[in-house]
């Protein structure tokens, strides 16, 4: 960490322009292990930066868990991985009492959610009652076990993946709980020339031994204070909530996105404009996060996917049909 980043964390402030250089330092150090996939890369940390909590849904070996583990050690967080089966319990994921016969007490053992990134590995073969004691967690940052209360480690992210191939034997997540993840991602298999660079550095030794810490949970904190001072005109706001809205209207979906959709756009507008060193939203901005937001929250009817409408599909139908705002530089505040 260079001297100007030690400094702020002493006097507990970070300029933008400090915060913008760690974040371009976590992610360059992701990128070294996770090849080919630097937007997914940077909507990850985005995440991060929001506050919010990513669902991960691919095939199996294409990264998923390299990614999660890659980006915990170069933002120095705390990591544990959960390997969720069925037999996976509540109270493996909030923690447990157990009896101590030496002091003839009881005493509290931490749960898998006492960290700062959790990697919630194919979440979807854990049971409702366990993939609901971690949503809880996700959504109110403390546990209860036997009438107490334990806050959970701050900054705390969740990174849950599923396999969208096989379905035999897990239990779906449904719409409520998917709704608690700010987006969804996929990350696609690597083009012939990023295979062969995964294996060719992968017969020496592996990538995550060579990740570098660039940072810390406290500075993790202060970046986020600074994403969410970042200036949003009221124009975005519209702009937001209208396209929010009509994906409640649209004739091909059941169920549209909540107002919750509306929030985590919000938030993550903020940290994409972050990650563009900006200190205000654009439209482009919302934009670009769109369908990563609001895609898994809807639900179409049973006669679009019959007719194979996908998602994405309906979502760029209102990207263009929703009227962009023009927000000026005098609408920023002339913020640069």
């Amino acid at each position: 960490m260079n001297n100007s980043n030690q400094n702020s964390e002493s006097r507990g402030t970070m300029t933008f322009a400090e915060a913008h250089d760690i974040y371009r330092a976590i992610v360059a150090e992701v990128d070294r292990v996770v090849v080919g996939k630097h937007p997914e890369v940077v909507l990850l940390v985005s995440s991060m930066l929001a506050g919010g909590h990513v669902l991960i849904e691919d095939v199996p070996g294409v990264g998923k868990t390299t990614m999660a583990a890659a980006l915990a050690k170069a933002a120095g967080l705390s990591f544990k991985r959960a390997q969720f089966t069925p037999d996976v319990m509540a109270s493996d994921i909030t923690g447990f009492n157990m009896y101590n016969r030496k002091t003839e007490s009881f005493e509290m053992r931490d749960g898998l959610v006492m960290c700062n990134l959790l990697l919630a590995d194919e979440i979807n073969r854990a049971s409702p009652k366990t993939q609901s004691s971690l949503l809880e967690a996700m959504e109110e940052g403390r546990v209860t076990v036997d009438g107490v209360t334990y806050h959970i480690p701050d900054p705390f992210m969740v990174v849950a993946t599923q396999n969208p191939a096989g379905y035999v034997g897990t239990y779906p997540l449904p719409e409520a709980q998917l709704d608690r993840f700010i987006i969804k991602l996929s990350m696609g298999y690597p083009t012939l020339e990023e295979e062969i660079s995964i294996i060719d550095s992968r017969s020496r030794t592996n990538p995550l031994d060579d990740v570098k810490t660039v940072g810390g949970s406290d500075e993790l904190r202060m970046m986020q204070k600074i994403v969410r001072d970042i200036y949003v005109d009221p124009k975005i706001y519209k702009y937001i909530v209208s396209l929010v809205q009509a994906t409640r209207t649209h004739q091909a979906v059941s169920l549209g996105a909540s107002p919750r959709a509306s929030v985590a756009m919000l938030k993550l507008s903020q940290a994409f404009a972050f990650t563009r060193g900006r200190e205000y939203v654009l439209p482009d901005d919302v934009s670009a996060i769109f369908s990563h937001v609001v895609g898994h929250r809807l639900i179409l009817k049973q006669e679009a996917r019959l007719n194979r409408v996908a998602a994405n599909d309906i979502l760029t139908e209102i990207r263009k049909s929703v009227e962009v705002p023009y927000v000026t530089a005098r609408d920023t505040g002339d913020r640069k």
